[in-house]
């Protein structure tokens, strides 16, 4: 059995998990740009934390996939800092998104040589269901910012379509740049907008509630209309 890593000072383990994922995730960020994304560099970035290699997969139990995952939650943090600036009430729905676009893409910019390394990693087949993932978690807070309340099926289709946009503007922003990325989410909130008037006024409830009312009807004998 591995031994609990040293808590200086009895710090709580919560504490000093958080403190030490960032310090990993910092030294990392550094590294990649050379190591790559991979079980090599998050073993380096651990022993320029001074963690052996127990402590290791106590904190990143899956390896650099567990970086990918803090990397983009940190660019998260970053992009939903810059838009506490911003008022969405001020802005028509596809400014927001757009904005809200902007802001991710940036927060990762600000990383870029690690960001690319990443990325790399995430393509991959044995990763690409923790890039959709994180894709996901990142709509869900721009949609959340621009003031999106659904709780029906709406909610799921403006992810769905939002991560659709997300990852191939934030692969643009990386590989080729910030013009061609800001063209293509333009472009892109096109199909958001043609999404929104296309389900503007339809009762996508109504088969559930008929289903309702005939179950309804089966259960209590009311008698059904021929």
């Amino acid at each position: 059995m591995t031994d609990a890593p040293h808590l200086p000072n009895e710090e709580p383990a919560g504490d000093w998990a958080d403190r030490m994922e960032q310090a990993v995730l910092d030294v990392a960020i550094r590294r990649a740009p050379v190591l790559g994304w991979n079980a090599r560099m998050v073993r380096v970035a651990c022993e320029d934390n001074g963690l052996s290699l127990g402590d290791e997969e106590l904190l990143l139990p899956n390896g650099a996939r567990d970086l990918a995952a803090l990397l983009s939650r940190r660019h998260d943090d970053r992009a939903m800092a810059t838009l506490a600036e911003v008022d969405p009430a001020s802005l028509k729905i596809r400014e927001r998104i757009a904005r809200a676009l902007s802001a991710r893409m940036e927060a990762g910019a600000e990383d870029l040589d690690a960001t690319r390394k990443c990325a790399a990693f995430l393509a991959l087949p044995t990763n690409a269901d923790l890039g959709l993932k994180l894709a996901w978690e990142t709509s869900d807070l721009l949609w959340n910012w621009a003031g999106d309340t659904a709780t029906d099926w709406n909610h799921y289709s403006k992810r769905t379509i939002l991560s659709g946009i997300l990852i191939p503007a934030l692969t643009m922003r990386w590989f080729d740049g910030r013009e061609p990325a800001e063209a293509f989410v333009a472009a892109r909130i096109e199909n958001v907008m043609a999404f929104e008037k296309w389900k503007a006024g339809k009762d996508f409830d109504a088969p559930l509630r008929k289903m309702t009312d005939v179950l309804s009807r089966m259960r209590y004998g009311a008698k059904q209309p021929g």
